[in-house]
């Protein structure tokens, strides 16, 4: 059976990075449209694909994960806004809880419905430490939370946040500017938190030209995830894919 923790943390140690794609249930009418964006994920060495959003309207969850597995074998993983969005059909979920915010019902309160449900589902647990970073808007995550993201300049408060939810076992953590944002996680920012951390580090949110997703990786992000973006305009993954083939190759990781 798949340990995507595993490979993840293999990677981290070789220095390989990794591309999620990120898709948003509620961007999607009919799952069977997803057939030419599925198949450019195959082509553009994509590792994973997320399937979820901060408020999910339509229940199509389970139908996109089928339409996935029909198609291709990259694993499907659960990027849950709440507990109802778990579909026990994914390979893995990412169990966030949002540290960087004080909303118990997000640090604890929809794990303790949730946990039972997945305790003997065989779907892979992923324990995420989710931190929302400022944009320039307000993101759908920020205000379905009820908390305050951490401020773009506030690097130390980032930094130490990361190291917290490390020590206090989680085995991910997330970094996300929020699905939309214009303005993407800097480079000093990603590179702190880096710096402060040992397990991977996921980076997602504003990532819209190969540029920026070049910086996050440079910067020390271990994934980097692309979604709005790609699905408005999918040579994006072609040309952030290019980039992590680049710089996996440089390290002969192919």
């Amino acid at each position: 059976m798949m340990n995507i923790l595993k490979t993840l943390n293999q990677r981290k140690l070789t220095g390989q990075k990794s591309l999620a794609l990120l898709i948003d249930p509620d961007n999607v009418e009919k799952p069977s449209d997803l057939g030419t964006l599925i198949h450019l994920a195959k082509e553009c060495y994509v590792d994973y694909i997320f399937i979820g959003g901060s408020l999910i309207t339509q229940s199509n969850v389970g139908k996109i994960i089928n339409t996935i597995k029909k198609e291709c074998s990259l694993p499907t993983i659960l990027f849950p806004g709440n507990n109802m969005h778990i579909d026990l059909s994914a390979d893995a979920i990412l169990f966030l809880s949002l540290i960087s915010g004080r909303n118990p019902e997000f640090l604890i309160g929809q794990h303790v419905v949730a946990a039972p449900i997945l305790k003997n589902s065989g779907i892979e647990i992923l324990p995420t430490g989710y931190m929302l970073i400022n944009s320039d808007t307000t993101s759908a995550v920020s205000y379905m939370s009820n908390t305050s993201p951490i401020p773009p300049d506030k690097y130390s408060v980032a930094a130490c946040t990361a190291m917290a939810g490390e020590m206090l076992g989680l085995k991910l953590i997330f970094m996300d500017a929020g699905s939309g944002a214009k303005t993407a996680i800097t480079p000093k920012m990603i590179s702190q938190v880096n710096r402060s951390i040992n397990v991977p580090l996921i980076v997602g949110g504003g990532i819209d030209s190969a540029y920026k997703a070049k910086e996050s990786l440079e910067a020390g992000a271990d994934m980097i995830v692309i979604g709005n973006a790609a699905e408005k305009n999918p040579n994006l993954m072609i040309e952030v894919s290019e980039k992590i083939y680049d710089f996996n190759k440089s390290l002969n990781i192919h």
